[in-house]
């Protein structure tokens, strides 16, 4: 009962839901979360540990770079049913399209940060 508590408290803050979007399209670095949603490196990181508290994600560390992605083979089944849930939700939602949008132009470049291409148009 626990980890479907912690579950729903994880998808109850629209921060992590827009993380979750993200993820959804990709693994992502902590700095790429901060471009995309212009939030501080400590904001992304905490809601980032609470999503991968609550069991929806993965870690993996890539010399300086912590790499977040949807821990597609270790979720519970319920988990698969709540992260579906979520992407139909956002599939409409014009904050979560011009997040995909922005993450489709944010680079990694350097050791552990990312600068975002902005289009002049």
């Amino acid at each position: 009962m626990r980890d479907l508590i912690k579950a729903f408290k994880a998808l109850s803050d629209e921060t992590r839901l827009r993380i979750l979007n993200l993820l959804l399209e990709r693994e992502c670095c902590v700095c790429e979360v901060m471009q995309v949603l212009d939030i501080s490196e400590s904001r992304a990181s905490r809601n980032l540990s609470f999503l991968y508290d609550a069991g929806f994600l993965k870690l993996r560390r890539q010399g300086l770079w912590a790499l977040y992605s949807i821990d597609k083979e270790g979720l519970q089944p319920h988990y698969t049913y709540l992260l579906d849930a979520v992407k139909k939700a956002l599939e409409g939602n014009q904050t979560a399209l011009l997040d995909r949008q922005r993450l489709q132009q944010t680079q990694r470049v350097g050791p552990g940060c990312t600068v975002r291409k902005l289009s002049t148009a």
